[in-house]
């Protein structure tokens, strides 16, 4: 084939092409009885037309897929090619199936080696997420084996083909397109000599799959954040810097975000109120407020339908002090994250406690966690919260340097990379001359991504003017993740050795 002269396009199969998928048939299947008669393409196009795909090269057609409809519970476990087919090559297709199931894949011999298949293959996936199938499904012979059946059992050649030792044109390039192996199928089509009636069970799960739910309990996609770049100021009491509070959530409600997020020590100010003996003491009467401020920011979240990350407070609690943040849902439900890791100030000037739960927190928005500042500094937690499920990472921090800063911020970056999630930096910047160990700031506050096609170039969605007062938003879609986690150009969450390295969950 003159290669300049290709015009390939993708279209639905018609039943005036049958002489050239005979053709086609005939030529790739001479040891399995060639082509299927009329009547079954025929129903094939009758029952899912959209399932039929070929591929034409200046009209004439030099590849196809086949495709059926079926319910996925049922071929999701052991079947044969019976069950599939019945007598008279009458295809078994269930119009109310959550699942296809891939027949047959055909290129012409003329165009084999221009990734085709790969294009039939995609057409095939992008079908799969468009109509909501939960995925595609496909006994894949191994065609190659009887060359191996006198050493190696079915199991022990697919895993060589696997792990490319052994090279199988069909299950070889199923597994280069994203399938994996479910389990493996006996006596699927025992007339298939080459594969001594052994087949695979291939599976390629559609991440994007969402159940028939009602509207009330529909999974949001796209989730809105808006975070606080919080100015410290001076105040002249608690109802001061809770109207203040107050204000950026309504602010930031009126976007209609899911989420509203605000700094570590946010209400340190505080703490200028009067003057104290020492650092100690200092922070044990700022603790003396969080229970009110927890009280009023769960308040404002069902008042303004903002789910919020209240920043951080210290916390009083069994003669200990511990830096807190407090997840406030729309709901009115309350969930805590203690700082888990401490500072040597925190630890040496506040006498501050570190906590020992790490925790993944579902919400009317996604799967959420929270890091304070110094934590996000110790990749363990974000991997643990990645075996969770973690979607978005909120981290309110203050740093008083920008050397300080910086380590947060790439830390932060690369906690998006590592464990494929978003993840939101929420700062204060101004200064507080009264307030000993508080009395300067620096803070850009920003929305990181991972780092892959689907999103920016810099994996930043958003990032504040330094040392500014500001609010930023910015829209995090969910479904990009979970293509991510699959599809990405790399799979960190997928490809991690466990086999080598292995990190627990406490309790």
């Amino acid at each position: 084939m003159a290669i300049e002269a290709a015009r390939i396009e993708i279209c639905n199969l018609t039943l005036d092409q049958y002489p050239q998928i005979k053709a086609l048939m005939d030529d790739a299947y001479p040891d399995l009885g060639g082509a299927w008669p009329k009547h079954t393409i025929e129903q094939l196009i009758e029952d899912f037309p959209e399932g039929q795909l070929g591929i034409l090269d200046g009209g004439k057609l030099v590849g196809l897929a086949l495709s059926v409809q079926v319910k996925y519970a049922r071929f999701s476990n052991p079947h044969t090619y019976e069950d599939l087919v019945g007598s008279n090559n009458n295809v078994k297709s269930d119009q109310n199936g959550d699942a296809m199931y891939g027949l047959d894949v055909v290129i012409g011999k003329s165009h084999r080696g221009l990734r085709l298949g790969r294009r039939l293959y995609d057409a095939r996936k992008e079908l799969c997420r468009q109509y909501n199938f939960r995925a595609i499904l496909a006994g894949g012979r191994i065609p190659e084996y009887h060359n191996y059946k006198d050493d190696v059992t079915p199991a022990e050649y697919i895993d060589r083909v696997s792990r490319k030792e052994i090279y199988d044109p069909i299950l070889s390039f199923q597994l280069s397109n994203d399938f994996r192996v479910k389990r493996l199928l006996k006596k699927y089509l025992p007339e298939d000599e080459g594969s001594s009636g052994y087949a695979t069970l291939l599976e390629w799960n559609n991440i994007l799959f969402e159940p028939k739910d009602t509207v009330l309990e529909a999974r949001k996609s796209t989730v809105r954040v808006g975070s606080v770049q919080w100015q410290m100021r001076t105040v002249e009491s608690v109802d001061e810097l809770l109207s203040q509070v107050e204000y950026f959530v309504d602010t930031v409600s009126d976007y209609q975000s899911d989420f509203i997020v605000f700094p570590e020590f946010f209400n340190a100010p505080l703490m200028g109120l009067k003057e104290y003996a020492s650092q100690t003491e200092a922070i044990r009467a700022l603790a003396e407020y969080t229970p009110l401020f927890r009280e009023r920011m769960s308040q404002m979240a069902i008042e303004y339908n903002a789910n919020i990350i209240t920043g951080s407070m210290p916390l009083a609690e069994d003669d200990h002090i511990y830096n807190v943040s407090y997840l406030c849902h729309r709901s009115g439900q309350v969930d805590e994250q203690k700082k888990i890791h401490i500072t040597p100030h925190e630890k040496n000037d506040w006498v501050i406690q570190g906590g020992d739960k790490i925790s993944v927190f579902d919400t009317d928005a996604g799967k959420v966690g929270i890091l304070i500042c110094y934590d996000v500094e110790f990749p363990e937690l974000g991997r643990l919260m990645a075996k969770q499920g973690l979607e978005i990472l909120f981290v309110p921090f203050w740093t008083d340097t920008k050397n300080s800063y910086l380590r947060v911020r790439h830390c932060a970056q690369a906690r998006a990379i590592e464990n494929e999630c978003y993840v939101v930096l929420a700062g204060s910047v101004g200064n507080l001359p009264q307030v000993e160990s508080l009395d300067v700031q620096y803070g850009q506050s920003a929305m990181l991504s991972p780092s892959d096609f689907a999103f920016p170039h810099d994996a930043i969605l958003s990032e504040a003017t330094p040392n500014t007062e500001m609010l930023l938003f910015s829209d995090m879609d969910l479904d990009k993740l979970r293509l991510l986690h699959t599809e990405g150009t790399v799979r960190n969450l997928m490809d991690r050795r466990e086999d080598v390295y292995k990190k627990n969950l406490k309790n």
